[in-house]
């Protein structure tokens, strides 16, 4: 089925991880807010009306879900749906609050996540729950992803 163009609405599908100084990978990925995606395929409102930001990420295997900045989760317009205590690297620990209705894109590949936001950080940081979820590969010795098949997601049952 034929959708109507949302302006943009989707990151470029050739936008490939950049090398990071520090050994992470950086990606560009699009992220929206779910609810104005579907009033959008429902006719609902025009695709100039789709909150959407295009920001860098970091792939970070250690953490589990998708972190957002504040900001971006304000520009969104995402619905708080609680908190969840962040523990960091140095061992220090935050409450942070959780968001909902995150329409993530991500080299071609979107799904729909919870984050948890941090006020001062400038970029997404992409974990574990979204990369298995996309089923991408990590390559960290050449500081990329790519999906493990080019044309689908791949399901493992038992």
């Amino acid at each position: 089925m034929n959708q109507p163009s949302m302006n943009g609405l989707h990151a470029p599908q050739g936008s490939m991880p950049e090398k990071e100084a520090v050994g992470r990978t950086l990606v560009d990925l699009n992220v929206a807010n779910l609810q104005d995606v579907l009033m959008f395929r429902a006719g609902a409102i025009p695709g100039n009306q789709v909150r959407q930001v295009q920001l860098q990420g970091v792939i970070d295997t250690g953490t589990n879900y998708l972190i957002l900045p504040t900001a971006v989760a304000q520009q969104l317009g995402l619905p708080k749906v609680g908190e969840a205590t962040i523990r960091y690297a140095d061992q220090r620990a935050a409450v942070r609050d959780m968001v909902e209705l995150v329409e993530l894109q991500l080299l071609g590949r979107k799904g729909t996540y919870r984050a948890l936001l941090e006020p001062d950080r400038q970029t997404a940081l992409v974990g574990a729950i979204v990369l298995e979820d996309l089923d991408f590969i990590i390559d960290p010795g050449n500081q990329r992803i790519y999906p493990r098949d080019p044309q689908r997601i791949i399901a493992e049952v038992e």
